[in-house]
Parts: structure tokens; C-alpha cells; sequence
């Protein structure tokens, strides 16, 4: 999987960012389009929901607003597909309100969820929080940021973990969790400080939805053999733990 490529336009001093939006309701996708290109955002509406991908590849976004209630496919099936290519943030927007729509959508890779009706300036600030994490404040003169501890390599903005010659891809939302618990290591980090970590606009946030980013993380870990991984400390939080060889007997 390939990180979102960051081609960018500049028009008028302003870097464009691409926003794709995945709703089959007109009337909403054009008021999202002009909303984002009221932002200096440049935003393209989906006009073929059997051929999702190929646009995809098209339009090479980054960023993706997709509502879960599509034609033939629903927008689960799509974030699945566009994350066998793809990093890029991708939002849900939808009516389904429930716990476990929202779990699904985090389960599938999206980075964040919103359920209709909301207000287009919260759309603006969720789109801006997203592009910020992934492509940086200034993006064109990024310059790659490694966090690293016994080993353990987490590459930011390529979106990669690599650990003894193994490497994994990860989520934006995982890597900004991997990214807290190797900065605070070997201490307990609280879920309170998770949680402003990943949404950081402090609206309210299911207990779930950390729970299940910290299950995906914990397999991303496993998937490249890292000795220890995510410790739950019942009552503070969670802490990182990579083992030595000499101590991996202690811990069978």
C-alpha cells in the first residue's frame, strides 16, 4: 500500500489539497463541493458509484468524505478498497447515528466520523484537522519525521512501522497513537491524553473507539512480530512494551 502522493496545486500563494466527496445525495454534494471551495479546497463530486475506484485513482485525493448509504455498494465496502491502495484521510458522513456504525467505520480505516445533520464550518475544521496531521502545516517543505525506540521505527509521514527488517502500513489514527506511546515510553499513557491525541477537537468520543483502534494497532504490531506490544494498565491507561530476547521468558 502507497501513501496518498501529495501533488498539490498552488493558486494564487494558496497549496490546494484535493477533497473527493463520496455522496450520492446531489444536493449535499454540491453544497459540501462549494463549501470546501469556499476554503480555498479544491473538491470533486462522485458521478459513477459502480466505478468508485477508477475515479479514485483519477482524482488521486487527499482527502475522501464518503457517506455510508450508497448505491450497489455501501461505504464500508469502499473504504476497504481504497485502503488496500491508500492512506489517505478518509471521513465518513452519514445518518447513522449508532455505536456501532461508527465502530465499523474506524474497524474499515476511516479516520473519522460524522453524522448528519451538521453544521459546514465543523466539516471545514474536521477536513483542515486531517490535512493537517497527514501533510503538515506546510507540506512542501516537510521533512520526514522518524520516531524510534529499541528498534522500533515509526515513520510518520510515510505511514510505516518497521521493526527488525519487517514493516507494516498504518492508518493515520494508528500511527498517531503508535506515535504517543513510543514518545512517552516506557511510561503509562492515560486514555484521556490518548483520546485529545486522535480527536483532538474534544467532542465527544465513544469509549469504543479507542478500544478499537488499539485492537488494530496491537495486530499491526503482532503482524511484524514485536516482542511485547500494548499493555492495558486497568485503572491509568495503556503503556508500550518491547521485550529484550533475555526477558521474553518472563513474560511466556
Amino acid at each position: 500500500m502507497e501513501p496518498c502522493r501529495i501533488h498539490t496545486a498552488l493558486v494564487g500563494g494558496i497549496i490546494m489539497y484535493r477533497i473527493w466527496i463520496v455522496e450520492d445525495d446531489p444536493n449535499l454534494a454540491l453544497l459540501l463541493r462549494d463549501c470546501l471551495e469556499k476554503y480555498s479546497l479544491a473538491a470533486r463530486c462522485a458521478n459513477d458509484f459502480e466505478e468508485i475506484m477508477a475515479q479514485f485513482h483519477q482524482y488521486e485525493p487527499h482527502l475522501v468524505l464518503m457517506d455510508v448509504n450508497l448505491p450497489s455498494h455501501d461505504g464500508y465496502y469502499w473504504c476497504r478498497q481504497i485502503r488496500k491502495v491508500s492512506t489517505c484521510p478518509i471521513i465518513f458522513i452519514s445518518g447513522r447515528s449508532g455505536d456501532m456504525d461508527q465502530v465499523m467505520a474506524l474497524e474499515y480505516g476511516a479516520d473519522d466520523y460524522m453524522t448528519k445533520p451538521f453544521h459546514h464550518e465543523l466539516v471545514i475544521a474536521k477536513v483542515r484537522s486531517q490535512l493537517r496531521r497527514v501533510y503538515g502545516e506546510y507540506a512542501g517543505e516537510a521533512r520526514e519525521r522518524v520516531v524510534e525506540e529499541s528498534g522500533l521505527a515509526l515513520y510518520l509521514e510515510r505511514l510505516e512501522l518497521k521493526w527488525k527488517g519487517r514493516t507494516v502500513t498504518l492508518a493515520r489514527k494508528e500511527a498517531d497513537l503508535l506515535e504517543l506511546l513510543l514518545l512517552r515510553y516506557p511510561l503509562v499513557v492515560t486514555r484521556e491524553a490518548l483520546l485529545y491525541k486522535l480527536w483532538d477537537d474534544q467532542q465527544f468520543v465513544d469509549e469504543n473507539t479507542l478500544n478499537v483502534n488499539i485492537a488494530r494497532v496491537r495486530r499491526k504490531l503482532q503482524e511484524i512480530e514485536v516482542e511485547g506490544g500494548i499493555e492495558t494498565v486497568r485503572g491509568s491507561g495503556y503503556k508500550l512494551v518491547l521485550l529484550k530476547p533475555d526477558k521474553l521468558g518472563e513474560h511466556a
